[in-house]
This record gives structure tokens, C-alpha cells and sequence, in this order.
């Protein structure tokens, strides 16, 4: 079988279900950020991770093809995953779990410090990119409320295990200079 179809020269794609649609839509912006999503968290741990970290991140990227379906599949549709309020519990106990062994913030800081943390960052920011996507095709359409809460989840757990990174590899979280504090 080939890897190309040919079928989306014309600019659209299909969904799950044999509906064709744009490739600009806003379901397709949505889905295709949380591939971007999982690709940079991919990045992150083909630099190397602590075992229990790439743990998180290896069931994470699986579970992102479970949002991506899920988006990718309007309506109701047999033997398609769908996110769960489950799914958000587990990405809240990785998000404690990390913290247990963290020092407390107390401070801002900036995306940054090892070479994994920073790329931790970036997946950060590409999910909240997709949350907002996804808080978009809500007000236009009907999609699973849960792929919102897990983005929103998944951008903090992110931002833990990018801190976790750093503490891994003993580098410091780079604290934000505020304007105001700077002398």
C-alpha cells in the first residue's frame, strides 16, 4: 500500500466517518496542534529523559493519538477512543508526583535551563496552542468538553516535567528578572 493517496491534493482532508472538509478548518488546526504537540514531546525524549519522566511522556504521546481521533471524529462513531475524565486524573497524579520532588516555585521562570526542559517548554506551548483551538471549534461545534480539561492538564504537567528536566540534570529553573526588580 502506498503511503500517499493523492486524495488531499485539492485541499481537503477526510474525517473519521468519510466526511471531506478543508484543511484550514478549525478541527483540522485542532488536531493537527496536537500532533505538532506529541511530535515535540517525541523531540524532548529523543534527547533523553529520566526513566520515570519518559515513562509519563511515552503514555502521554499515546494517549494524544486518542485526542486526535477523538477530534478527528465528529458525532458518534463505534470503536473510536474517546478522552475521559480518567485521563485527566492521571495526567493530575503525574502532575503531584513530579511536584513531590520539586522545591516549591516562587517565582516566574523562563521556558529553558536543560536542552529536554526547553523542549518540555515548547510541547507547553504547542498544547496551549491546540487548547485554544479546541475552546474554538467548541463555540462552532459539538466535540468531547474533556479534550479541553486534558489540554489545559497536559500543558501544566508539561511545565512540570520540564522542571523536573532541570532538576534531573542539576540545572537550576532560569528565573524571570522582572523590569521592576531590576536595578
Amino acid at each position: 500500500m502506498k503511503l500517499y493517496t493523492k486524495t488531499g491534493d485539492d485541499g481537503e482532508t477526510g474525517l473519521w466517518g468519510g466526511l471531506r472538509v478543508s484543511k484550514d478548518t478549525i478541527r483540522v488546526h485542532a488536531y493537527g496542534t496536537v500532533d505538532e504537540c506529541n511530535a515535540a514531546i517525541g523531540l524532548a525524549r529523543a534527547h533523553g529523559t529520566v526513566d520515570a519522566l519518559d515513562s509519563f511522556l511515552a503514555a502521554i504521546q499515546n494517549q494524544l493519538f486518542v485526542v486526535g481521533s477523538d477530534l478527528a471524529t465528529p458525532g458518534d462513531a463505534a470503536n473510536i477512543p474517546r478522552v475521559q475524565s480518567a485521563d485527566v486524573d492521571s495526567l493530575e497524579h503525574a502532575i503531584d508526583s513530579l511536584e513531590e520532588t520539586l522545591a516549591p516555585l516562587t517565582q516566574f521562570i523562563l521556558p529553558g535551563g536543560s536542552l529536554v526542559a526547553a523542549q518540555l517548554h515548547m510541547a507547553r506551548t504547542v498544547c496551549r496552542r491546540a487548547e485554544r483551538y479546541v475552546v474554538t471549534l467548541a463555540r462552532e461545534e459539538a466535540c468531547n468538553a474533556v479534550i479541553g480539561i486534558y489540554l489545559n492538564r497536559l500543558s501544566d504537567f508539561l511545565f512540570v516535567a520540564a522542571r523536573a528536566a532541570n532538576h534531573a540534570a542539576s540545572i537550576p529553573d532560569v528565573p524571570w528578572k522582572s523590569p521592576r526588580t531590576s536595578a
